[in-house]
């Protein structure tokens, strides 16, 4: 995933959220022209598929490449951004497989239980996607500023990686500037 960090701004946005756009135009389309609902079943898992993949990989190689460019007095906990990385990953394919096989089950109700469990597992990964925002945004700061950073240093690059669809034309020229001579 490391040329997620070469790749223009332009060509990230395309990738996380015009392709995703395309094919859900493309779903309703061919729902509203077939009148098969079914359609969503294959474009919605490919696309989710896609968009994890690429978006939790971008949080991952801007991570683990700007770890690797941390001085030493200012290193990070990088196993803990990997663990938490993957909470989110996981959690999201499981809900989505749970999801399925529950519409695969659709004359049954599930079990209310299962809040119990969903409930706290996704504010756990809420936590952990909160956790890598914060992650990449001092890890790209630091290795900017090379110096010890308290919040307000990298509150803007934060709620950039926050608000995605807008931070990506900001924080992808910074990264491509890093990693050009690589």
């Amino acid at each position: 995933m490391k040329f997620l960090l070469k790749i223009k701004h332009w060509q990230l946005f395309v990738l996380l959220i015009g392709l995703p756009f395309i094919a859900q135009i493309t779903m309703v389309i061919a729902m509203a022209v077939t009148k098969n609902m079914y359609v969503s079943f294959i474009v919605f898992p490919v696309m989710m598929i896609f968009l994890l993949i690429f978006f939790f990989g971008w949080f991952y190689a801007l991570g683990t490449n700007l770890h690797k460019k941390l001085p030493e007095n200012l290193q990070m906990n990088i196993t803990r951004f990997k663990a938490f990385l993957f909470v989110p990953v996981g959690y999201m394919t499981l809900l989505f497989v749970f999801v399925l096989v529950m519409i695969a089950m659709s004359p049954r109700i599930p079990n209310p239980a299962i809040l119990i469990l969903i409930i706290p597992l996704h504010l756990f990964s809420m936590f952990c996607i909160f956790y890598s925002m914060y992650f990449v945004s001092k890890t790209l700061r630091t290795v900017e500023l090379q110096r010890e950073l308290t919040f307000s240093d990298y509150a803007g690059e934060f709620f950039l990686i926050w608000f995605f669809p807008i931070g990506i034309w900001f924080i992808q020229p910074r990264i491509n500037k890093l990693f050009e001579n690589e």
